[in-house]
C-alpha cells in the first residue's frame, strides 16, 4: 500500500477532507471523548500488548479518553502497570469524570507544563521500566523538541516513543489559524531535529505503512538501544 501512489493519494484526500469535519472528535473510549483516529488506537493497542509497559506517560490529555484507553489496555495486560497523564490545565469537569471512572485506579494526573523540569522530575521519580511515552500536547517545534529531550531517556530498548500530529507538516498552511503550529513548525520538524542527535531511535515505518490513515507519520519511534 505504501508503494501504491493511487492509494497514497486516496488516503491523503480522505484525511484532509475528514479534518474539515473534525473526524477525530467523533469517537469516545469507555465513555470519554478520545480525539484520535481509530487507526492510531489500533497501533497503540498493538504496541502496548507487545511492549507490556509498566508505565505509560502521556503529555496532553484533553478529556482523558486516551488515558482511559491506555488504562483499559493495561488492565488486560495485568500487573501493576499505570498511566501518568500530564497537562498544563486539567479542567475540573474532566478531572472529576476521570476520577469517577472505574479505570482511574490505573491513572495518575500531573497538572503542569510537560516541559517544566519540575514536572519531568516527578515523572522520572515514578518511572518503572519498561516505559512507553506518548507526546500529544502543544504541537510547536520548540515544545515537542524539549519534550523529546526530557522524556526520550525514559524509553528503553524495545519500547516506543510516539509523537502524535506529525501530519501537520503535510497539511496545507492555514489549517490551524488559531494555533501557533503549521508547516515548518510542528511535531514532525521536532522529530527530524531530534533524530539527528541520537542513534537510539528509528522510525517504525511498518506501522504507518499498514495504517495508511494516521496522524503520526514518522512519529512512531522505536527504541533500538539502551
Amino acid at each position: 500500500m505504501a508503494a501504491d501512489p493511487a492509494m497514497q493519494a486516496a488516503t491523503r484526500d480522505f484525511f484532509l477532507r475528514s479534518c474539515g469535519y473534525k473526524y477525530s472528535y467523533n469517537f469516545s473510549w469507555l465513555g470519554r471523548p478520545i480525539i484520535q483516529y481509530p487507526q492510531d488506537l489500533m497501533a497503540m493497542q498493538e504496541i502496548i500488548w507487545t511492549v507490556r509497559p509498566r508505565l505509560i506517560v502521556e503529555t496532553g490529555i484533553a478529556h482523558g479518553g486516551s488515558l482511559v484507553f491506555y488504562a483499559s489496555m493495561l488492565e488486560l495486560v495485568g500487573g501493576e502497570s499505570h498511566v501518568l497523564g500530564i497537562d498544563v490545565e486539567i479542567r475540573p469537569h474532566n478531572r472529576k469524570a476521570l476520577e469517577q471512572h472505574p479505570l482511574f485506579k490505573r491513572i495518575s494526573l500531573i497538572e503542569g507544563s510537560s516541559t517544566d523540569e519540575a514536572v519531568a522530575r516527578q515523572v522520572r521519580e515514578r518511572c518503572v521500566h519498561p516505559v512507553l511515552v506518548v507526546l500529544d500536547s502543544n504541537h510547536t517545534h520548540a515544545h515537542v523538541l524539549r519534550e523529546l529531550e526530557l522524556y526520550a531517556p525514559l524509553v528503553t530498548r524495545g519500547s516506543y516513543l510516539v509523537v502524535f500530529d506529525t501530519v501537520v507538516e503535510d497539511m496545507p498552511a492555514g489549517c490551524f489559524p488559531d494555533r501557533p503550529w503549521g508547516p515548518g513548525n510542528n511535531p514532525r520538524t521536532a522529530v527530524r531535529a531530534f533524530l539527528e542527535t541520537t542513534d537510539r531511535f528509528v522510525v517504525d515505518r511498518e506501522i504507518e505503512d499498514k495504517l495508511q490513515l494516521t496522524v503520526a507519520p514518522g512519529g512512531y519511534l522505536k527504541c533500538i538501544k539502551d
